[in-house]
C-alpha cells in the first residue's frame, strides 16, 4: 500500500471533507480516504502502482478544492499558514466595505429610515451591492457549480441560490448582507478552528532544531537535529531542551518531562538513564549519547500519531456526516415547497413565499452542525496530550466516557514494576551463590521484571553468571536453557506443580512467600529443585487513590489480571481496593477474561504495558498502555498511551471523555434547535434573510467556542 498526504487549500468545513471522500473513494485502487479538517490535511491510501499523486491532485481539483503535497517542516507543518487565507480575508473585507458604502449612500440621501425600509437607493448603490455579493461569494461560486454538476446540493449551493433569488426579487440590500455575513462567518470559523490548530502546534513545537554535538576531540559544534546520527555525543546545559532522545553518559540533573509525560514535578536523572527530545534539562550540565534519529524520537512519534489521529472520525462525527448527507437535500426540497405550495394551495403572494423559501435556504446551511464535532474531538485530544495522555483518534476519545468496567495488569501498572529479591532459599545441596548463578544465567535472556530483579540482585552480590544456551520461553510459566551442560528450568509455583516436583516442605515455603505478598521463582533440574527465590514488587504510591478515583467516576467493576500467584495478587488487590482478581493467567486466559467482561458490561478498558498484554489490549473496547514514553511498542499497540506511569490519569480521561461527549451533544442540539426555531419563524412569515444568516453565523461561532472550552479542561 502507498499513502499519499496532501494539504487542501480552502477545506474549512467538514462537509467539504465528505465531498472529498465521495470523489476519491471511486478512483481505482483507493483503499481509504481520511481528512483532517482542522489542519487541512488529506490522506489517501492506494494499492501500489495504481495511482500517482498527480492523478489524485487532478481529482481533488474537480471538487473545486486545491491539493498540494504535504511537506513536513522541522517543527511539523501543522502550524503552517493556510494557503489562500489572505485572499479570502481580503474578499470578505471588500464585501463588507462595498455593502457599507452602499448603505452610507442610502443613509445620506434618505436617512436610516430608508435603509430600514428596504430602499436600494440610486442605481450606483445596486452596483455596489452586486459587487459586494460577488466579493462575498467569489470562493463559494465554484463549489456551488460543482454541486449542481454532481447533483449533490450542499451549503454553498443553498447560499448562492438564496442570494441570487434575493436579487431576482429586488432585495439587493438583503442579498449583499447575506453574502457578506456568510463570508464573515466562514472567516470567523476559520479563525476559531485556527485556535485548535495553533494549540496543536504549540504542543508539538517543543524540541529545538539544533544540537550541540561533541566531537572526538571534545570540541563543540552546532548541528541541525536532522543531521545528528545515533550514537553521537551531545552536551546539554541547564535550562536547555533535549534535542533528541538519548541516554546520559556523564553528570546528574533534574528534567522537566511535562512536554512528553505531563508530569508536574521534575524527575531526577543520573548516568545510564533515558531522556526524551523536547524535555527540559533543569539543574546540571550533562552529556548524552543519542539513541534515536530526529524522525524516530518519542516526540516525533507522538507528532505523527496526533496528526494521523485527527483523520480518524469518531462515532459522533460519522453520525453527523450521515445526517448532513440527507439533511441538505431535505432542506432544499422544503424550501421549494414553502416557495410554491402556499401560493398554489392557499392563494398567497408569490413574492412573499418565494422570499420565505430563500430564508429557509439560508438557515438550512448545516456548517455549524458539521464543524462543531471535529473541533470538539481535536480540542479534546490536544488537551489530553498536554497532560501526557496520547489518544490515537476520535473513536478513542469517546470510548472512555462510556466505560462500565476496567481491567488492569498488576506488574508495572498497579505496582512499581521494579521488583526486588526478598529471600533466597537454596535446596538439594546447592548453595545460595550457586542458585543465584544458575538463575541469573537464564534470566539474562528475559526482560520480565522478575527476571531483571534476579539479575540485578546477583550482580549486586558480585556473582558472575555463567552462559545459558538454547533458551526457550514458556509462555506464562517461565523458561528453560542449557547451563554448564545441564538442562535448567525456571518458573512459577504453578509450573512447579505442573512438573509434579513439589514437596510438602516446598509448598509450605511457597505459601509463606504468598502470605507476605511475595512472588516465587523456582529453579530446578530434570530430577530435583535447586531452590526458591522470593521477589516482591511494591505497590505504586498513588494506586489506591487512583482506583478510588476510577470508582468515583462510576465504573461498576475494577478487575486485576495477572500471571502471578493468586495469594500474591489478592494481597495486592486488598491493598488498593480492587473488586475482583484473576490470577495465574496465561496471555490467552487474559483475552478470555476480557471477552467475558465485554459480554457482561459492553464497554471495557484494559490497562497494561502495551507489549506483554497486547492480546488483551486488542480484545478490549479500549486498550490503555502505561509508561509509553519508555516503550515504543506501547505507542503502537494501545488505543490510548499514558506517557508517564501515572494511573491517576485514567479517571481524568474518563471525566474528560464524558465532558467531550456532553459538549458534542450540546453543539448538535444548539445547531438543530436554532434551525428549528427559524423554520417555525419562516412558516409564520416572521423571519428575514439577514436575521437568518446572522443566527446561523452566531450558532456556528457558539458551537466552535463551546468546543474550544475543552482546551482548558482541568483535572478533577
Amino acid at each position: 500500500m502507498t499513502k499519499f498526504v496532501f494539504r487542501i487549500a480552502g477545506m474549512d468545513c467538514a462537509e467539504e471533507s465528505a465531498l472529498l471522500r465521495r470523489a476519491l473513494s471511486n478512483l481505482p485502487g483507493v483503499q481509504d480516504v481520511a481528512c483532517d479538517v482542522v489542519n487541512g490535511k488529506l490522506l489517501v491510501t492506494v494499492q501500489d502502482g495504481t495511482l500517482t499523486d498527480g492523478q489524485i491532485i487532478t481529482a481533488v481539483a474537480q471538487t473545486g478544492l486545491t491539493a498540494a503535497p504535504w511537506r513536513e517542516a522541522e517543527s511539523e507543518a501543522i502550524a503552517a499558514p493556510e494557503p489562500g487565507r489572505w485572499s479570502r480575508t481580503a474578499l470578505t473585507f471588500a464585501s463588507g466595505a462595498l455593502l457599507g458604502t452602499g448603505l452610507a449612500i442610502v443613509a445620506s440621501s434618505g436617512g436610516w429610515r430608508a435603509i430600514l425600509g428596504g430602499s436600494s437607493g440610486p442605481p450606483v448603490c445596486r452596483i455596489l451591492y452586486v459587487a459586494s455579493v460577488l466579493s462575498g461569494l467569489w470562493t463559494v461560486l465554484p463549489k456551488a457549480w460543482l454541486a449542481v454538476r454532481r447533483l449533490r446540493p450542499d451549503m454553498n449551493l443553498l447560499m448562492v441560490v438564496a442570494v441570487v433569488g434575493a436579487i431576482g426579487i429586488g432585495e439587493f440590500v438583503e442579498a449583499a448582507t447575506v453574502a457578506f455575513l456568510f463570508a464573515l462567518s466562514a472567516a470567523l470559523e476559520r479563525w476559531s478552528v485556527g485556535r485548535a490548530r495553533h494549540a496543536i502546534a504549540a504542543l508539538m513545537a517543543v524540541a529545538p532544531t539544533r544540537a550541540r554535538v561533541l566531537g572526538e576531540d571534545g570540541l563543540e559544534s552546532q548541528v541541525g537535529v536532522q543531521e545528528v546520527a545515533i550514537g553521537s555525543r551531545l552536551l546539554i546545559k541547564p535550562g536547555e531542551k533535549f534535542p533528541l532522545d538519548g541516554r546520559i553518559l556523564k553528570g546528574e540533573t533534574t528534567v522537566n518531562q511535562a512536554p512528553i509525560t505531563g508530569e508536574s514535578l521534575p524527575v531526577s536523572k543520573a548516568t545510564g538513564e533515558d531522556v526524551f527530545a523536547g524535555t527540559i534539562n533543569e539543574t546540571g550540565t550533562i552529556e548524552i549519547v543519542t539513541t534515536k534519529t530526529a524522525q524516530d524520537t518519542t516526540l516525533a512519534r507522538i507528532i505523527h500519531m496526533v496528526g494521523d489521529a485527527q483523520s480518524k472520525r469518531s462515532p459522533s462525527e460519522q453520525w453527523v456526516e450521515r445526517f448532513a448527507a440527507w439533511y441538505t437535500p431535505v432542506v432544499l426540497g422544503l424550501a421549494l415547497a414553502v416557495a410554491i405550495l402556499p401560493p398554489l394551495v392557499l392563494g398567497g403572494g408569490w413574492s412573499r413565499w418565494f422570499y420565505e423559501g430563500l430564508v429557509l435556504l439560508v438557515i438550512g446551511c448545516p456548517c455549524a452542525l458539521v464543524i462543531s464535532t471535529p473541533v470538539s474531538i481535536v480540542a479534546a485530544m490536544t488537551s489530553a496530550a498536554r497532560r501526557g495522555i496520547l489518544v490515537k483518534g476520535g473513536p478513542y476519545i469517546e470510548v472512555p466516557g462510556r466505560l462500565k468496567a476496567i481491567a488492569l495488569d498488576k506488574t508495572g501498572t498497579i505496582t512499581q514494576g521494579r521488583p526486588e529479591v526478598q529471600r533466597v532459599v537454596p535446596l538439594s545441596g546447592h548453595s545460595e551463590r550457586e542458585l543465584l548463578e544458575i538463575a541469573a544465567a537464564i534470566e539474562r535472556q528475559s526482560q520480565h521484571p522478575l527476571a531483571v530483579a534476579i539479575v540485578r540482585y546477583a550482580e549486586e552480590c558480585g556473582i558472575q553468571s555463567t552462559r545459558a544456551d538454547n533458551f526457550q520461553s514458556l509462555a506464562g510459566r517461565g523458561g528453560s536453557a542449557m547451563v554448564a551442560g545441564q538442562q535448567i528450568w525456571i518458573g512459577s509455583h504453578r509450573y512447579l506443580e505442573e512438573r509434579g516436583q513439589e514437596t510438602a516442605d516446598m509448598h509450605s515455603q511457597l505459601e509463606a512467600f504468598a502470605n507476605n505478598g511475595w512472588s516465587a521463582v523456582v529453579v530446578g533440574k530434570e530430577h530435583h529443585v535447586c531452590g526458591l527465590i522470593a521477589v516482591a514488587d511494591s505497590v505504586r504510591g498513588n494506586a489506591s487513590d487512583a482506583i478510588a478515583a476510577m470508582r468515583s467516576v462510576g465504573l461498576e467493576r475494577i478487575v486485576m489480571l495477572t500471571g502471578d500467584n493468586r495469594d500474591v495478587a489478592e494481597h495486592i488487590a486488598r491493598q488498593v481496593g480492587i473488586d475482583q482478581v484473576h490470577a495465574e493467567l496465561l496471555p490467552e486466559d487474559k483475552v478470555r477474561v476480557i471477552q467475558d467482561l465485554v459480554k457482561e458490561f459492553g464497554q471495557v478498558a484494559m490497562i497494561g504495558d502495551g507489549v506483554n498484554d497486547a492480546p488483551a489490549l486488542a480484545a478490549s473496547s479500549l486498550g490503555i498502555a502505561m509508561g509509553a514514553a519508555g516503550t515504543d511498542a506501547a505507542i503502537e499497540t494501545a488505543d490510548v498511551a499514558l506517557m508517564s506511569d501515572d494511573l491517576s490519569r485514567v479517571a481524568w480521561l474518563i471525566g474528560h471523555s464524558r465532558g467531550t461527549l456532553t459538549i458534542i451533544r450540546q453543539n448538535i442540539f444548539a445547531s438543530l434547535a436554532v434551525k428549528g426555531i427559524f423554520v417555525a419563524l419562516t412558516v409564520a412569515g416572521s423571519a428575514s434573510l439577514w436575521s437568518a444568516i446572522a443566527a446561523d453565523m452566531g450558532v456556528s461561532l457558539a458551537v466552535v467556542f463551546n468546543a474550544l472550552r475543552l482546551l482548558r479542561s482541568k483535572a478533577k
